[in-house]
């Protein structure tokens, strides 16, 4: 492509991923660059991923978007956390939350003087200081002041999409129906000069982001940028879900609960319950994955099980020529931390900031690239440490994960942890607090604690726990249940006279 300035912008696909990238796009960049989003309606989107982590919040706030109307429209509820159950072993639960545990000083952080009152026997559960898990688990919310309270949602993710569409619409953002039947390469450069859809229409751009999903249609199936396969470290290659009526108080936080062969989610939103079941078809089969979905219900099926097929990974370029990929189309990671649309917003954002108004260059592209991988790894790191540090050896499928060797990055923080109790957070990695929560979680404390905690009384360190529990305790109580507030919330303000 010469290097004349990028005018028109062609989003591939729809979905959370494509209008996610238009509503943004369009919201920041419509005065000057015209937004074209093609999508099918004979394709239907994967739609699983309704759960979310902080980050949402902060991408809403940069587009201007009205919480009370987005949590309406996509049947949302607040979401504090993970309850993690059956993981370290079986009949054991832990809970990582979306805030900070404890408080941490300049020259420790809060796990060392956790360790030590454990060992004067004088300190709650670690999770009992993490006050976004202390309330989740007394089923309430509310926003509090100064962003108190650290939260996120559970939304429809199809209701989603077409609130998002109709953000980018309003700002300009223009949609052409119909199928990708060719992608057009300039013979000189491989950049991609066009889309030719089924019914003969050519739609040319100068930037194009491919929001196809696993099909990948522009990243791979024309630019063939290869593919890193993670399949040895997270075994799951099956998806499986389901949604059943809400038959209960929506809870803030989702489930996900191990069993033998994967793990299960259960996800509350207004008006449904999201249900799955993650599984490694190697060790169990579609049929008895599905038997054990349903036996897990509670309440009737909305819908039929529908099954997901994936493949771990990444694409070894995200960003190729004046092509950049995003969601499915960049690679997947299962659905257990739920960063799936936070991956979506982060590589949004990187385009935003470093946007190539006046081309593609090398320079730009590698940078975003590299930056990609790291995010990307850093996540799949702390996805495969829930297999990997586990006392469960009640099946082979549970015996290969505790077993397996794991990337050389992760095996670092691992041993780094259990020796010394420290934590450090690498360039601008999403997970910080999350990692300790993790690891004790799973049953691995440190071996040590810090030193420097030794110059505490053991009066003065009862104190120090004691005031953090009890300064969370009162915040709970004045707290109301979550389904309260969710019903006063999300009321529409002309209902509600």
């Amino acid at each position: 492509m010469n290097v004349n300035t990028i005018q028109k912008i062609v989003i591939a696909g729809g979905g959370t991923a494509g209008w996610m990238a238009a509503a943004a796009c369009a919201k920041l960049l419509g005065k000057s660059k015209k937004i074209v989003l093609v999508e099918s309606d004979e394709i239907a989107t994967v739609g699983v991923g309704e759960a979310t982590i902080p980050s949402l919040v902060l991408f809403h706030k940069i587009l201007g978007i009205d919480e009370r109307a987005f949590m309406r429209e996509t049947h949302a509820t607040f979401k504090l956390g993970i309850q993690f159950a059956d993981w370290r072993d079986t009949d054991t639960q832990y809970f990582h939350g979306f805030g900070t545990t404890g408080k941490d000083f300049w020259a420790s952080g809060f796990q060392h003087f956790w360790l030590r009152g454990r060992e004067l026997g004088m300190a709650d559960a670690f999770g009992d200081y993490c006050l976004e898990a202390v309330v989740a688990e007394a089923n309430s919310f509310s926003h509090l002041p100064n962003n108190g309270l650290n939260y996120a949602y559970h939304l429809d993710a199809g209701a989603y999409a077409g609130f998002l569409r109709r953000i980018a619409e309003r700002e300009g953002a223009q949609r052409k129906q119909g199928n990708i039947d060719k992608v057009v390469l300039d013979k000189s450069s491989g950049d991609i000069r066009s889309l030719v859809l089924a019914s003969g229409e050519q739609i040319a751009g100068d930037l194009f982001i491919d929001c196809t999903g696993f099909r990948a249609l522009l990243i791979e199936k024309a630019l063939h940028v290869g593919y890193e396969d993670w399949s040895h470290w997270l075994i799951n290659d099956r998806a499986m879900a389901v949604q059943t009526e809400a038959n209960e108080a929506c809870v803030p936080y989702t489930r996900s609960n191990a069993h033998a062969e994967g793990w299960q989610w259960r996800i509350p939103l207004q008006n449904r319950i999201g249900n799955g079941i993650v599984y490694s078809s190697h060790h169990l089969s579609d049929e008895v994955a599905e038997q054990k979905l349903k036996s897990g219900l509670r309440g009737e099926c909305i819908n039929a099980p529908k099954i997901i097929p994936f493949r771990t990974g990444r694409r070894r370029e995200v960003w190729k020529n004046n092509c950049i990929a995003l969601g499915l189309a960049s690679g997947f990671l299962e659905p257990l931390e739920s960063t799936s649309i936070h991956l979506i917003q982060q590589g949004i954002l990187r385009l935003l900031r470093m946007f190539p108004h006046s081309g593609c260059e090398p320079e730009t592209v590698a940078e975003f690239n590299r930056q990609t991988v790291f995010d990307t790894e850093r996540i799949r790191d702390f996805i495969i440490l829930h297999y990997k540090v586990t006392q469960r050896e009640d099946s082979e499928y549970w015996r290969y994960c505790k077993n397996m060797d794991v990337p050389d990055t992760l095996a670092h923080r691992i041993d780094l942890f259990r020796k010394t109790g420290h934590v450090y957070r690498e360039g601008n990695e999403l997970f910080v607090d999350s990692w300790q929560q993790v690891m004790i979680g799973q049953g691995l404390p440190p071996e040590r604690h810090h030193p420097l905690i030794d110059e505490m009384t053991e009066q003065e360190l009862k104190q120090f726990l004691l005031g953090i529990r009890q300064d969370i305790q009162d915040k709970v109580r004045r707290l109301p249940k979550h389904q309260d507030y969710l019903s006063k919330y999300c009321v529409n303000q002309g209902e509600a006279k």
